[in-house]
This record gives structure tokens, sequence and C-alpha cells, in this order.
């Protein structure tokens, strides 16, 4: 069984644009390690005539050297070190003409970290590309890298020599739960229970990089112990790379990831500013990539606007180191393990879950049968106040809503419970307290249904009778 779970979509997009009948360049990007690299090799396989990787924090000198050791082995020639980057992109053209085909294909990977300071990378590389219109043979050039601000802003959205000359951008999304469990008992044979793939989710995230290196033969809780905490875990600093790949100022970045970290439910500009130092276009900056990379979820309800917006960790990799790796002293290789069902993983595991959920709310919309409805996602929260008429309000906050265009909300609450879950008194006044302040604060009119997300479901009782529609975990598996 090959190993390229999902991505059909993606991989028609390759195919197309490679069978095309002409020159097209094609940028694939995505989270670091989310399998790009992979992705492009697979499709292209042997049809690909060149390839080179980047070198993270090289100089240019050393880029090109190496580049040009790719480009001897692919002639069998001794060329020595282009003078910069338009000689390497011109010896680059003169070997795809010497092949004599009627198509040649290009891969360069780790594109970003190619364009080093004062290097005209992007320059050379325009012109290489640009130039190619007078040439008889088609090119395909495919692209890719994981420094996505780069690739969104010099590359994709580059308003000099590469404006409007890309033939298409393709983003490339962590799996989904279903296609993590395919390909962990698929492909891996790991033969775990659906709670366990929730649970490698809720670590790992949909990181095909990291749910590769999971050993079938340990349990999931030992894997976690060997890949995080036992001597020279090798994802044990992979936190501290993921950054300093992704961004060159990693410094603000950690002070904001960081910030929400501590902050699960989120935090507005303002009180990021205030935990952070940070303010003005630094802080717009770093906000804007880190939603464009994928660690943080930003909403506003349609009321508060702009100015309720609230900054939200998504990550689920990120979210466990910081609460789990980062002050690990070293000294028990069995942490996960011991740590068991503690207070502070059921913690986690509460917030883990909901972000679970808010990556797959196409899942959770088709559970629903809604699949079809227009819908807006979004979540609400209001402080403690007391209203017009002298009434003394708590305040609270609804993690997601489903806005319906059918005249119809639903208000989720996502619950973590390793059996059926059973609604109290309080949560039952604490909902319904809640749900008469979103409607008054909204002035909505519309449907509102109490919706609980669980793992099993909700237990018959007393109080059930408050839930309108449930979705539970295997709900969350579909395709």
């Amino acid at each position: 069984m090959s190993k390229l779970v999902g991505r059909e979509k993606e991989i028609k997009l390759l195919k197309r644009y490679y069978q095309s009948e002409k020159s097209e360049l094609v940028a694939v990007y995505g989270r670091r390690r989310v399998g790009k690299t992979y992705l492009i090799r697979e499709t292209l396989g042997d049809e690909i005539d060149f390839e080179f990787t980047g070198l993270y924090r090289e100089p240019g000198h050393v880029q090109r050297d190496q580049f040009q050791k790719e480009l001897n082995a692919y002639t069998s020639c001794d060329a020595g070190i282009p003078s910069d980057w338009f000689e390497a992109f011109d010896r680059l053209r003169i070997y795809l003409l010497s092949l004599h085909k009627e198509c040649v294909t290009v891969f360069l990977d780790e594109l970003p970290w190619m364009d080093t300071v004062n290097s005209g990378f992007l320059s050379a590389f325009s012109r290489f590309w640009n130039a190619w219109g007078k040439e008889k043979v088609r090119l395909k050039l495919f692209v890719c890298g994981s420094a996505t601000t780069w690739m969104l802003d010099r590359l994709i959205g580059d308003k000099g020599g590469l404006y409007g000359r890309l033939s298409r951008s393709i983003y490339l999304a962590p799996f989904t739960l279903h296609e993590v469990e395919v390909f962990l008992n698929g492909v891996k044979q790991m033969n775990y229970e659906r709670h366990q793939l929730l649970q490698a989710y809720m670590i790992f995230g949909g990181i095909p990089y990291y749910l590769e290196m999971l050993d079938p033969e340990l349990a999931l809780s030992v894997n976690v112990d060997t890949l995080f905490f036992a001597e020279n875990a090798p994802l044990r600093t992979e936190y501290d790379f993921l950054f300093r790949s992704l961004f060159s100022d990693s410094l603000n970045y950690h002070k904001v990831i960081e910030a929400l970290s501590v902050r699960l439910k989120g935090l507005t500009r303002e009180e990021i500013s205030s935990h952070t130092g940070l303010s003005g276009g630094p802080l717009s900056k770093t906000l804007e990539n880190l939603n464009k990379c994928d660690f943080l979820r930003v909403y506003a309800d349609p009321v508060k606007k702009e100015r309720g917006k609230v900054y939200q960790l998504t990550d689920m990799f990120t979210l466990f180191h910081l609460r789990f790796v980062e002050h690990h002293d070293g000294q028990d290789p069995s942490f996960w393990t011991h740590l068991g069902q503690s207070g502070v993983i059921n913690a986690w595991q509460g917030y883990a879950f909901e972000q679970v959920c808010l990556h797959h709310i196409a899942q959770m919309k088709h559970a629903l049968g809604i699949s079809g409805i227009l819908s807006n996602a979004y979540a609400w929260n209001c402080k403690s106040h007391v209203d017009r008429d002298g009434v003394q309000w708590k305040g609270g906050q609804i993690d997601l809503i489903l806005d319906r265009s059918d005249q119809v909300m639903n208000l989720c609450e996502m619950k973590y419970s390793q059996s059926e879950y059973i609604i109290s008194k309080a949560l039952m006044e604490s909902i319904r307290e809640r749900t008469e302040l979103f409607r008054r604060e909204q002035k909505t009119k519309k449907n509102l249904r109490c919706t609980f997300v669980t793992l099993y479901g909700i237990k018959p009782g007393k109080y059930s009778a408050l839930v309108d529609s449930q979705i539970t975990m295997n709900d969350l598996f579909h395709e």
C-alpha cells in the first residue's frame, strides 16, 4: 500500500499542470513537516530532470556551490561554483536544453532558504522563468518551501518580475483524523483504537513527519516518551527549529505563542501587546504570519468585528510542547507514562479536544446534516456586567458557533470524557444562562440549538434533554 495518504485533490492538480501543453510554474506551500516534498516526489517520480534543495541558513556562495555540484551529478561534468545566481540558472537552462526533450521538469525544494541576503536569488529565478517563454521546450517548474510567509509574500504575492507569472499555488494542509487513521492503521499497521488515534492527533497534530516516527511495536504512551522525553529524544528540540526555520526573527514569534499558551481561550491584540511588549507593525506582522502558518486562529463575532478579534493557539504540536516538553527537566524518561490520568493531563485533554473539533468543522457539519447550508463559524465571549435593567450577568464564552443561513445557530459545547458525558444541573443552568445572554447581546431571533461534541455521546439523564443535537468522536473521523 502506498504511503501517500489522501492528497487526491493536490495530486490531481500536480498531474494536471505537468500534463498541460505549456510551461508551468507551480508553488506548493504549507507548514513544515506536512509532506510537501514527499508529495511532489511521489507524484512526479522519475519525470524530474533536476532537483535541488536549499540549505538552511547557509550563505549564497555555499548555496550556489551545492547547486552546481548537484548539476554536475546530472551532467557528469566538474564545473566550478557560479559567480552568481544568474550564472547558476544559465547553466541549468543549458543542461535542460541539452536533454533534447519536448518537456523538462525541475523541482526546487526549500526555495526560501536559497534567497539569502543580497544574493539576488529572486531576480535570477524570475529571469530564468520569464525568459523560458522563448524556448520551444516546455518547462514544468515545481517549487515548495516551509517558510510560508516567504512563499506567500515573496513568491506567490510578488509584485515584481513574477507578478501574474505563477500558474498555480497549492496549499498542503495537515492530515484530518480520517487521514491519520488511514496512515497509522492502514499504512503503518498500528492497530490503534479511535480514542488512541484521537490522542495521537492531540499530540502530533495531522503532521505526517511526526506520525511516521511512531513505532508500531510500542504503546502510544511509550512512543510519546521515546520521541519527547527520553535522552536525545528526536522531537525534543523540534519546536525551536520549527520557528527558526520559518521566521527570520523567531524571538517575537516565541513571545506571542508563549503568551497564547498561557491563556488558552485566546487574547485580544491589546492583551497580546501587554504580555509581549510588541506593538504596531511588528505585532501586526507577527500575528499575520502566525495565522498564515496555521499556528493560531483568529475569530471575532459579527457584532464586535475588528475590535473584538481574539487570537487563539491552535497548533497541536506547539500546544503539547509548551505545556509538557518545554519544562521537562530530563530526569524522567518515562514522564508521559508516569503522568497517567493526572489533573494536568485532563485539563490539557479538554482544551486539545476543542482544537481538534475546530480543525474538523466540515466533519461536524456533515454529522449535523448541514454540509450544503452556508454557515459562518466563530466564537463569542462576554464579560460579566450589569445591563440597562440592572440585571447582573456573569458573562461567558461559547467556543464554537455555527451561524447558519437557514436561521439556525448551533451553539457547540465540546467536552472530553472517556465515557458517556453526564450533564450536571450546574452545567445545564450555566448553558441556559449563557444562551440567554448570547441572544440578548447579539439581538438575534435565530433558533439557538444546544449542540454537544463528545467522544461517546451524552448519557441519558435528568438534564440531557437540554441537548438538541450531538456529535461524537466517530463523526470527526468522517472522510
